[in-house]
């Protein structure tokens, strides 16, 4: 590596390390060995490899030394051929280690980087609603991009520089020493020089490289945010167009001045840096070629010594950077830990069952539930907040009891936060209950898998949230296996084949992000076409028709029907001539079951019911004509 590499190198490396004062411990260092277990084999050949870089780095500059004593001792031109011919053999076997050293840091970079992002998918799939309810998305997909990258230069690039710059390191010194004490005790008191303008520039460069990422991650929130089709709408709206765009406008400059800034540290930094390559050259030129004439050096030691200034430079600066890059390198594997760590709260029964197979009853026995603290399901750092809400643990469900038998369909009514979704989320294993029971066909939904219970029911939202993919994609995830014939099936049942097959991709449409390409009441209708391929015994319908108007609630209502029809439901509903045939009626007040009963017993019961049937059926007498 040149002197100048070298700057650019160890600027970069001090400018982009993280902030690495923690202290870590030995049990954090068993976790990451753990990863390195499966290429202890990589491994080996990498340092090995980067061992013999090491050699050949050195190598060189000795040769072309000895090449130029034989020129000047004359001693023929085979001797000088043959030594030219070793330095291209040794530049042969560098390309060739430095190639393999290459692929063997991809293998093993590579492969640590896909192991940490799957297992952390993998485990973040596990964490409950309410983890995702509290954490900012983009943060958390920081931890899967940029903190598992961090984790990988620990293996790629930190380990193998360690290595070969503590070789490259002890073998120029011990040439050098060799060939003039003086000059090389002098070269390495030349080293702060080097180094600490690197520290230094290093340091204020890194602020701005900060501050230009606050800004960049800034500008992407309200890109992300205002280029949605929500966000855009919204902005459209009640936003205020010139005012974001001079919201925008002023951190894009921001940006630009700091690039500018930077641009000029860099180059001043590398220049200096350039003037102190210039000096030890001039050092080793003027100190050894006056040694040389006085004959306690030959001309080729001369050439060796300066050759291998810049590879004693160069790795002793990388060293020296070297704990900063390994405390980056830990502070990304405990970003990584930290989620990791996150304990999920609804787990699989190591022997967990299954639902027996035929209809289903739904019972709720003497259920009791409060939604779990923030320091139970989230992080500070994913919340991007200083310190965790400490509000939770209050008990929203007190003794709620109830059974549906198979076929039935119980509705949910009441006022908004009563516990109707609530409900609804503990039936279907979003969360667990604090105490009593929820069964299905009698087996505790806590005793049977994921899988069983995922086959045993479905669910429709009032969102109708879709993926921003295919149709084809968005219906498969209900059934992976079914077939195109299948599909229209589900489709043509719920109401959306003539739509379909007037699209010119039909099937293969991209539905847009959040399905927003679609009405609401379209994708409504997609959920509903979605749970009528799963097929599931147990339906739960959370507000289906809520946000619907009068011609897609009809649609979607007939296409309901046609869904629920031999299968055990639960239906929520504000609008409750959506409930009047439901075989029973719970109306839920306070996480309590106010009271029970039909339609017609419940208005002669004159209670809860009656009055909020009154409320949405009341006719209005002074309603001023044509409105």
């Amino acid at each position: 590596m040149s002197m100048e590499g070298a700057a650019w190198n160890s600027l970069y490396r001090i400018s982009t390390a993280k902030d690495s004062n923690n202290k870590f411990s030995k049990e954090t260092l068993k976790r990451i060995l753990r990863f390195a277990v499966p290429y202890r084999t990589k491994l080996i050949f990498f340092i090995a490899l980067s061992v013999v870089s090491a050699f050949l780095a050195v190598a060189t500059p000795v040769l072309a030394g000895q090449v130029v004593n034989e020129i000047i001792a004359g001693t023929g031109l085979e001797t000088v051929i043959w030594l030219a011919v070793v330095i291209a053999l040794v530049a042969v076997a560098d390309a060739v280690v430095s190639m393999a050293t290459r692929w063997f840091s991809s293998k093993i970079g590579e492969g640590v980087i896909l192991d940490l992002r799957t297992t952390v998918f993998d485990h973040v799939q596990k964490m409950p609603i309410a983890f995702f309810t509290r954490t900012r998305t983009g943060a958390l997909v920081s931890r899967l991009n940029n903190d598992v990258i961090g984790a990988q230069q620990a293996f790629s690039g930190t380990l193998s520089g360690v290595v070969s710059n503590i070789v490259a390191l002890a073998l120029t010194l011990v040439v050098m020493l060799t060939t003039s004490v003086l000059v090389t005790v002098l070269a390495v008191l030349m080293l702060p020089i080097f180094l600490l303008p690197a520290r230094r520039m290093g340091n204020r460069l890194a602020a701005l490289r900060r501050e230009a990422a606050d800004h960049n991650s800034a500008m992407s929130t309200q890109m992300t945010e205002r280029f949605s089709a929500p966000g855009a709408t919204l902005v459209k709206l009640f936003g205020r167009p010139d005012e974001e765009s001079r919201e925008f406008a002023v951190r894009a400059a921001r940006v630009r001045d700091i690039g500018v800034r930077m641009a000029m540290l860099q180059w001043v930094f590398v220049t200096a840096l350039m003037l102190v390559s210039a000096l030890a050259l001039a050092l080793v030129y003027g100190l050894g070629g006056a040694l040389a004439l006085n004959g306690a050096l030959n001309t080729g030691e001369v050439v060796t010594l300066a050759l291998l200034l810049t590879r004693l430079y160069a790795p002793l600066t990388n060293l020296a950077n070297a704990r900063v890059e390994i405390m980056s390198a830990l502070v990304s594997f405990e970003r990584v830990f930290e989620v990791l760590d996150l304990d999920p709260l609804i787990k699989e029964k190591p022997d967990a069952g299954t639902i027996p197979a035929g209809p289903v009853s739904v019972e709720f026995d003497d259920v009791r539930f409060a939604y779990p603290s923030a320091d139970k399901v989230s992080l500070a750092s994913l919340e991007e907040v200083a310190t965790l809400d400490t509000r939770g643990g209050e008990e929203v469900l007190h003794g709620v009891s109830f059974r549906v038998e198979p076929g039935q369909t119980i509705a949910l009514v009441g006022s908004s936060g009563a516990g109707k979704s609530t409900i609804a989320q503990l039936l279907s294993r979003l969360y667990d209950v604090d105490s009593g029971a929820v069964r299905l066909a009698g087996t505790d939904v806590r005793d049977v898998t994921f899988e069983s219970l995922r086959h045993t029911m479905g669910m429709v939202t009032q969102d109708g949230h879709l993926f921003h993919e295919t149709i084809k994609s968005n219906l498969l995830l209900a059934r992976p296996g079914a077939t195109t014939e299948e599909l229209w099936d589900a489709v043509r049942r719920a109401r959306l084949e003539p739509l379909l097959r007037s699209l010119p991709d039909q099937l293969d449409t991209m539905v847009g992000e959040r399905g927003y390409r679609l009405s609401g009441g379209e994708r409504q209708r997609m959920t509903i076409a979605r749970l009528l391929l799963a097929q599931p015994r147990v339906v739960i319908l959370d507000e289906a028709t809520a946000a619907l108007d009068s011609t897609s609630e009809a649609a979607v209502q007939a296409a309901l029907t046609e869904a629920l029809e031999g299968r055990t439901a639960i239906v929520i509903a504000h609008r409750l001539s959506t409930i009047r045939s439901a075989d029973q009626i719970l109306v839920i007040e306070e996480g309590q079951i106010a009271e029970r009963g039909t339609h017609d017993e419940l208005l002669e019961r004159d209670g809860r019911y009656a009055e909020l049937h009154r409320t949405q059926f009341a006719v209005r007498k002074n309603v001023a004509p044509g409105i």
